[in-house]
């Protein structure tokens, strides 16, 4: 049986080589096939890698609630008229919704704030924009950040509002350039911190910045959420500065999309992401009635935005792999329109076997492996333009792509499944033919 098969493979070659033009030309909608195939399934794969790696920057066991300042509208005789039930009085996001959902609800790890100021940070007559963030220390451990040097806040800090401060990678790199930032100072508005840690840089691309709208970890400056509510500024108090601005702007500007929250973010840890639907409902709940049935909040799951996600690049790698297929179905076609011209133009060949003693099954097997072959050369050609198509295409339009083994196999897979499929009928028609006439045939 072996040396059958390596007899009919070397017939098969040298048809190829008699035909040499004719058989690439047949296995170019193969090798274009195949090749368009890996390359689709390899955006796909990076799409999906990309949100993947957006999510982990959220964190897929994370609920997220962020504040919503509320904006006057309606009808100008509905605001003119007399005061409205909709009016209603709501503190804002504040740590005493933390302490309310720490306190009432299973499942939780952890929870950290999070107050974002923009300030100007100074040092050694170095002056750059940057961001105060005020956090607990369980935050690093929900956001997965590492330390490069020193570490989180103590209890004795947080409590007394210390004015200490963890740095990002990129702080330190400019401010404290060829020096231990350890133990140093830094001021971030009037504030002079001192450094207590380092943290590691986090790589985090434009698009990402942009797409999940967060900030780049690297330029922050963290503090304890206490010490930015004392010694900064605190939006859940109502201070002298802030009634003169009321009655300066009473009747000239409306102040109703000021921010009287307290915090700009909470993030909530669940034990496990199984809990990250119900949990959140349960605090869109308890946050309502807190906030006195005004809706002055966002409830965000990363793990729904996950799914929705998954589901979108199910769906566009389906459409992707279905149009790239187009490309092997025509390319099958192709072979089997050469195959039955071949047989067609080797009939005497095929009378000549049959005569010394070849049998259908022979001829069968002839005209299979040729097309087999061909549909495997133009896989392998194939693979070798997917793989290149897909790094020109990552190089060139900035599109992550990931070749993986599953979609060579599979391309490869179904070019040889086209080659037996397509080139069956020919090979059945060749060992069909009648030997004495095909001995005839001019």
């Amino acid at each position: 049986m072996f040396k059958k098969l390596i007899y009919n493979f070397d017939i098969a070659l040298d048809a190829i080589k008699q035909n040499t033009m004719r058989s690439f030309l047949t296995s170019l909608g193969i090798i274009f096939g195949v090749a368009s195939v890996i390359a689709m399934l390899a955006i796909g794969q990076g799409a999906q890698q990309e949100v993947l790696q957006q999510m982990q920057l959220l964190g897929t066991n994370n609920v997220i609630i962020e504040p919503v300042v509320r904006q006057m509208e309606g009808d100008v005789q509905q605001v003119e008229g007399p005061a409205q039930d909709e009016n209603r009085y709501s503190p804002g996001l504040t740590l005493q919704d933390m302490e309310s959902i720490v306190a009432n609800i299973s499942n939780i790890e952890s929870v950290s704030p999070e107050i974002v100021f923009d300030t100007e940070i100074i040092r050694n007559g170095r002056l750059r924009s940057g961001k105060l963030i005020g956090v607990s220390k369980e935050y690093f451990d929900i956001n997965s950040f590492s330390f490069a040097d020193g570490g989180t806040f103590s209890d004795i800090q947080v409590r007394d509002s210390d004015p200490v401060c963890i740095i990002g990678s990129d702080i330190e790199n400019r401010f404290f350039a060829g020096e231990q930032a350890l133990g140093n100072k830094i001021k971030a508005g009037n504030i002079w911190f001192t450094v207590v840690g380092v943290l590691e840089k986090r790589e985090i691309s434009t698009e990402n910045i942009e797409n999940l709208g967060i900030r780049n970890y690297n330029l922050d400056i963290y503090t304890p959420a206490t010490t930015v509510l004392l010694r900064y500024k605190n939006r859940g108090v109502l201070t002298g500065q802030d009634i003169q601005s009321a009655a300066a702007n009473n009747g000239s500007e409306n102040t109703s999309g000021q921010n009287y929250h307290q915090l700009d973010k909470l993030i909530v840890r669940v034990s496990d992401n199984r809990f990250s639907v119900p949990i959140s409902d349960v605090i869109r709940r308890m946050l309502t009635r807190r906030h006195n049935n005004v809706i002055d909040f966002e409830v965000i799951v990363p793990e729904l935005l996950l799914q929705q996600e998954r589901r979108t690049q199910n769906i566009f790698n389906i459409v992707l792999s279905s149009i790239a297929s187009i490309s092997l179905l025509v390319g099958g076609i192709g072979i089997m329109n050469i195959m039955l011209a071949s047989v067609v133009e080797r009939i005497r060949e095929i009378g000549v076997r049959r005569a010394v003693g070849a049998l259908k099954q022979d001829i069968k097997f002839q005209f299979l492996t040729e097309a087999l072959t061909i549909s495997i050369s133009g896989g392998i050609i194939g693979i070798i333009l997917g793989i290149a198509f897909s790094y020109i295409i990552e190089i060139t339009a900035g599109i992550q792509t990931i070749v993986t083994l599953y979609s060579i196999v599979i391309s490869f897979g179904v070019a040889m499944s086209i080659g037996v499929v397509f080139g069956y009928f020919p090979a059945k028609r060749a060992a069909e033919q009648d030997p004495v006439k095909s001995l005839h045939h001019e």
